[in-house]
């Protein structure tokens, strides 16, 4: 794994000037997360894939959450810090959600991009990755009354190793065609339980005023 001095070098040299431009003035976590927060979020529609690299959502001007986490990742190695990802991993009903981990001192943190009132932004106050994770679990739960039965039912059931783009060289990810494939490997990578077999059943669902929270949406879904 290359050093993230050298990381960085060949992170910038793959930028363009106006690339750098932008990157250059997200000189904190806090800047990054503002920054995301300005972009509207990319509504993927049915048989539509390809998620976009880091350059395709600059470009196009939208990114949803794993589009969010690699430009927050390409971010802070701009910076000279880890470009780390956090996978979320849900029951099959659900959706799974991808964060950009950071660390302030000995604490960790996350970016994250979400059109949700949850899910997002987490104070650099944890002690490790995983009591970050679990921050996020109580959080995760069926929301739509379409889902019957799994109406409120929480569904978090594993999150990552912290997965470090520094595996892979800056062109690779960061000016791709689509990032799908970055999708399945951070997918594969290793994962650790939420909780231990039989606690399933002590879990209490979300109530309704959580419920009514989740259908609050920062951005519109355009109608066409």
């Amino acid at each position: 794994m290359k050093t993230i001095d050298t990381y960085t070098s060949k992170l910038r040299a793959t930028l363009s000037p106006a690339e750098r431009r932008v990157f250059k003035k997200l000189t904190t976590p806090k800047k990054i997360q503002d920054f995301l927060d300005s972009f509207p979020i990319h509504f993927v529609g049915k048989g539509k894939g390809g998620i976009y690299s880091p350059r395709a959502a600059l470009q196009y001007k939208k990114m949803h959450c794993m589009e969010g986490a690699v430009v927050a990742a390409a971010a802070l190695a701009y910076h000279g810090r880890p470009p780390l990802l956090l996978d979320f991993q849900t029951t099959p009903q659900d959706e799974d959600h991808v964060i950009a981990l950071f660390q302030q001192g000995k604490y960790w943190g996350a970016l994250s991009k979400t059109n949700h009132p949850v899910l997002r932004w987490r104070d650099p106050v944890y002690a490790s990755v995983r009591e970050l994770a679990m921050s996020y679990f109580h959080e995760y739960y069926m929301w739509n009354k379409s889902d019957g039965k799994l109406y409120g039912k929480k569904t978090l059931r594993a999150f990552s190793k912290p997965f470090d783009l520094r595996r892979y060289a800056p062109p690779q990810w960061f000016g791709a065609e689509d990032l799908d494939w970055l999708a399945v490997e951070l997918d594969d990578s290793p994962h650790y339980p939420t909780f231990g077999k039989g606690m399933q059943k002590y879990l209490r669902n979300a109530s309704k005023i959580e419920l009514t929270a989740m259908k609050l949406e920062e951005w519109k879904k355009p109608k066409n």
